[in-house]
């Protein structure tokens, strides 16, 4: 049926345009530590925190790349965006910030319609890569 296909191919779009977010905000964070600690220090967040945010983009982009264990990754990754919305976009009276507290909203209104529907059919067979077929796989809504 061309609407599923069509379908599926949007879901796998808009998993790779998600995942391409944060696996560069992650690369960045990885590559630049002293900075984005300092960063992070200057909103009153401890710099130990910046290497479990590291994991949570790069750990959550490439689940949502690959569509394994996507709903998950996607719940997890909204948290995160919405946890740093009101942590470091919060002045609000600031045209700036609050086009990136917007942002994170809406990307964590994507997330979490993800995590309600799934990822599409077009995902890697990881599971079945490693020995855990069906463990965590995602469900097609």
């Amino acid at each position: 049926m061309m609407i599923s296909k069509t379908s599926d191919a949007a879901a796998l779009l808009g998993r790779l345009l998600i995942a391409l977010l944060f696996l560069h905000e992650g690369w960045i964070k990885l590559t630049h530590i002293g900075i984005s600690m300092a960063y992070m220090s200057s909103f009153g967040v401890p710099g130990w925190l910046l290497l479990p945010a590291i994991g949570v983009e790069i750990g959550g982009g490439i689940l949502l790349l690959a569509g394994w264990g996507s709903r998950y990754a996607a719940l997890v990754l909204a948290v995160f965006c919405l946890s740093a919305a009101a942590i470091f976009h919060n002045a609000l009276s600031d045209g700036n910030q609050l086009l990136h507290f917007e942002k994170d909203l809406a990307i964590a209104g994507g997330l979490l319609i993800l995590f309600a529907r799934g990822p599409g059919r077009l995902v890697l067979p990881v599971g079945r890569w490693i020995g855990l077929a069906g463990r965590f796989a995602d469900r097609v809504a």
